[in-house]
């Protein structure tokens, strides 16, 4: 009996795997079935909103498996694959059947070679970072820095960044927005698919959630995350897709700059040094 409930209890990461893969998979079959022009408002908001919740059960696999001390070889690889598909092909599907491009344009190849450009570089990045956990197992000092910091954009974020803002371009609620030609949302979502694609491969340092550290009273920590939770929440009931957007792009922005002002500080700096963008020769000795 006791083996029997020990395999349950190890099971269960491998089930929110599962229920986050079902939402990538869903979201692929969904968009496929949808016809040429008949992307709505409705379904890019029910897609954003399953891509969240993929997203949620892939933060929140890793953490029971950690909790229950479940972690396995066979759960890494199947987070893997699940990420790939769900945050690395859904997001670029989303996109290309938001814009209905014609086929036999220029600006279909464009969107199509930038689709893939997001993928590719996706799937390089859940690679390097499995190889980088790897190589931190006997390595306590990396192992800390490798929990502190991601190296490259994370592949859910870049997901939600990529969905978030063609959900925001392709918003009824925005009278601005909807004056942009077809070309011009064409040329801003593929650019915006390159870049994605380069900061997940790059070397810049992005901030884990792990890593804040908020010199604060605890009062005063207890009411500034519940005022910021009910901000957030109630920008994602009332006002989605800009929620959506703001926070997504915030947080590449954000660390983007302190990369940049780390640049600019130089090395002999201690100024922001946590964010010091890795050399390339870490690759070298990596493989």
């Amino acid at each position: 009996m006791h083996s029997l409930q020990r395999k349950k209890i190890y099971f269960l990461p491998n089930v929110i795997t599962a229920f986050g893969l079902s939402c990538g998979l869903f979201v692929i079959f969904k968009m496929n079935m949808t016809g040429v022009g008949e992307v709505t408002p409705q379904i890019l908001t029910a897609v954003t909103a399953i891509l969240l919740l993929a997203a949620f059960a892939d933060l929140m696999d890793g953490a029971v498996a950690r909790v229950i001390k479940a972690e396995s070889d066979f759960g890494v690889v199947f987070d893997t694959l699940a990420d790939a598909i769900s945050f690395g092909v859904a997001p670029s599907v989303i996109i290309l059947k938001s814009l209905s491009v014609d086929p036999s344009t220029k600006l279909s190849f464009l969107v199509t070679m930038s689709a893939i450009v997001f993928s590719l570089c996706g799937v390089l990045r859940l690679v390097r970072f499995n190889v980088a956990a790897l190589a931190t197992k006997n390595n306590v000092e990396l192992a800390v820095a490798h929990k502190k910091h991601f190296t490259g954009l994370p592949i859910p974020a870049a997901a939600a960044a990529a969905v978030s803002l063609n959900f925001f371009l392709f918003n009824p609620n925005f009278e601005w927005v909807k004056q942009f030609p077809t070309h011009s949302q064409t040329w801003i979502l593929s650019v915006m698919l390159m870049l994605l694609g380069y900061c997940m491969v790059s070397r810049w340092k992005f901030p884990s959630v792990k890593s804040l550290e908020i010199k604060v009273s605890s009062f005063r920590l207890v009411f500034f995350t519940v005022l910021a939770a009910v901000l957030v929440f109630y920008g994602i009931l009332h006002h989605f897709a800009l929620a959506c957007t703001v926070l997504s792009w915030g947080y590449i922005l954000l660390a983007l700059t302190l990369a940049m002002f780390r640049v600019v500080a130089g090395r002999r700096s201690k100024t922001l040094e946590e964010f010091e963008p890795e050399p390339e020769e870490l690759d070298e000795v990596e493989e």
